[in-house]
């Protein structure tokens, strides 16, 4: 008994010692997107008639260690056996080194994308016109077109070519090789501002020519920017919500601007919680951490998850007691399983368990 006793003391000693290369995910606050959040709504709508809405639409989150926390053993098998934790590689979290200054910078971005779609997703599906256009979302430092273009500047066209969509502006400049002369035709990112204030439509444009370089992992001709897509809206919209990173709230955030923008409660009074991607066209994305934000959600009271088709599979595997998955693909799908809550249809509800 002593022997054994003694063992099992080393045995837990070296354990705390020994550091395994391993994150914790574990379940994060959730936040009604139809309340207040420190102090002020979390949706924010002017310009435009909205109505007050009850009920939860709750986004959802996950915690996870630092970039820098070393685990050990014993954290380690702990965490594999609980119940409302999840121990992934390392490396799934911070991949190929990334620090945590790095990820939240992520994080951040992808937060700030996912607002954007979210507001795009909910009015086009409300056919509230938004108007879209190409920008230069950044522009790499030494890159050859620092000081040629700017961020914000609208690209209407590449070497004449109009571009509808970001990656139309990749596709038109590999078309060159390395050193070859391209030309952008912009509205300079002012000029853009001034006519948005004056309530117009840019006209000004100026061609700006650019010498290709060769890109640093492989052979392609790149001129140094990141397109994206940029919005106008005819009424403002603001999403505040602090201390939240990464595109996983964007359905929620899209289902609640719908709700303020519409009569009556999408939920019916219901306490419905959910995450997912979501894109300018309304279709819904998978993410990560699903189990543990089910868990948060039915820790909250939750009895509703709406839950993107591609987490369903994972989900299904540990399905917190009183919460039904609802299977969901575009925000379409979502407003149409809302109406069959709120109808009191439940037995209609797409669900994971049916997938």
């Amino acid at each position: 008994m002593l022997a054994s006793t003694l063992i099992l003391i080393a045995l837990l000693c070296a354990g705390v010692f020994i550091r395994v290369p391993y994150s914790e995910m574990s379940p994060g606050p959730t936040v009604n997107t139809l309340d207040d959040h420190d102090g002020e709504p979390v949706l924010q709508i002017s310009g435009h008639k909205s109505y007050p809405a009850s009920g939860h639409l709750n986004m959802t989150t996950v915690r996870v260690t630092s970039a820098e926390y070393n685990m050990n053993l014993v954290e380690a098998v702990y965490g594999w056996l609980a119940g409302d934790r999840l121990v992934v590689p390392h490396q799934a979290i911070y991949p190929e080194g990334q620090t945590e200054e790095q990820s939240n910078q992520e994080n951040a971005e992808e937060f700030s994308q996912s607002q954007e779609s979210a507001k795009v997703a909910a009015l086009r599906e409300l056919h509230i016109p938004v108007k879209s256009r190409v920008v230069v979302a950044s522009v790499i430092k030494d890159g050859a077109a620092e000081g040629r273009l700017h961020a914000g500047d609208v690209i209407r066209s590449v070497d004449g070519t109009a571009v509808k969509q970001p990656d139309d502006v990749a596709k038109l400049v590999t078309r060159h090789k390395p050193g070859q002369d391209v030309v952008f035709t912009v509205v300079p990112a002012k000029d853009q501002a001034a006519a948005e204030k004056a309530g117009k439509t840019a006209t000004s444009t100026r061609n700006v020519r650019i010498t290709t370089r060769k890109a640093e992992d492989d052979a392609r001709a790149v001129v140094g920017i990141q397109a994206g897509t940029d919005h106008t809206y005819p009424f403002s919209v603001d999403i505040k919500l602090a201390d939240v990173g990464g595109p996983s709230a964007g359905l929620m955030f899209s289902l609640g601007l719908v709700d303020k923008l519409t009569p009556g409660n999408l939920t019916g009074g219901a306490f419905v919680a959910g995450t997912g991607t979501i894109d300018d066209s309304g279709k819904v994305g998978r993410i990560g951490g699903i189990e543990m934000k089910t868990i948060g959600a039915r820790d909250k009271g939750a009895k509703y998850f709406l839950t993107p088709q591609g987490n369903c599979a994972a989900a299904e595997k540990n399905v917190p007691a009183g919460l039904t998955l609802v299977k969901v693909n575009t925000i379409h799908d979502a407003l149409k399983a809302l109406g069959d809550i709120r109808g009191g249809k439940t037995a209609d509800l797409p669900t994971c368990a049916g997938n």
